[in-house]
């Protein structure tokens, strides 16, 4: 029941960006546009460390923008429908795996961009490729449940700076150095601790979101 309630909410999601497709937009301009600022201030004398925490500091921004919009333009009406039409597991989860699929798509394509504007560094190394994955997916999960709490509040973008960044800065920190690691040449086996790491957080914000979002969904 729960999973088809999931499906049903992923299109419904579906069918609400592709409408507004001006929020997505706007995101993708400001990934182009920060990648392309970055091109214009420091081609030629970027170092390979500095390539790599630009860059997750890029993505780790977009994902903020993209999350922030999860539940701060869902109305009361819109909620109010909501709560009789589905659980709030259902919920919370449509809303994470459909962050998660944009935020693929988001990541796939800052990635590109990057290595387009700023030098082909990573290229197709495909331990550089599972660390994106997963960073974005950690990305998605952590933000998705903070931005959850920061709905019931009035100030929904202060609150979720607040919560959100001592929340993804770990995160940060882990992929920055699993995927410098996997640019200097570390096979898949040699950044899989970093890559636990992150995958429990992404457990530890699924099994929250699980037990806190049906109370705050109450209210």
């Amino acid at each position: 029941m729960v999973i088809k309630q999931i499906i049903y909410l992923i299109q419904k999601e579906f069918l609400l960006e592709w409408r507004q497709k001006h929020a997505l937009g706007g995101i993708m301009l400001y990934l182009v546009s920060t990648i392309f600022i970055c091109y214009l201030s420091f081609a030629g004398i970027m170092s390979i460390p500095t390539w790599n925490a630009l860059f997750w500091i890029i993505i780790a921004f977009a994902s903020l923008n993209l999350v922030l919009k999860s539940f701060g333009d869902e109305t009361s009406g819109r909620k109010l429908y909501l709560y009789t039409l589905a659980a709030p597991t259902a919920i919370i989860f449509s809303k994470i795996l459909i962050n998660s699929i944009v935020m693929i798509v988001l990541g796939v394509l800052g990635f590109v961009l990057f290595n387009l504007f700023m030098g082909n560094i990573a290229g197709g190394n495909l331990t550089y490729w599972v660390v994106l994955i997963t960073g974005v997916l950690g990305f998605s999960s952590v933000l998705t449940m903070v931005s959850a709490i920061a709905s019931q509040a009035r100030n929904n973008f202060t609150l979720m700076a607040i919560l959100g960044f001592p929340l993804i800065l770990p995160l940060l920190l882990l992929l920055i150095r699993a995927s410098l690691g996997a640019i200097e040449g570390a096979s898949l086996k040699s950044v899989s601790g970093d890559l636990v790491v992150i995958l429990l957080l992404v457990m530890i914000s699924l099994t929250l979101s699980n037990i806190l979002f049906p109370y705050l969904w109450k209210e």
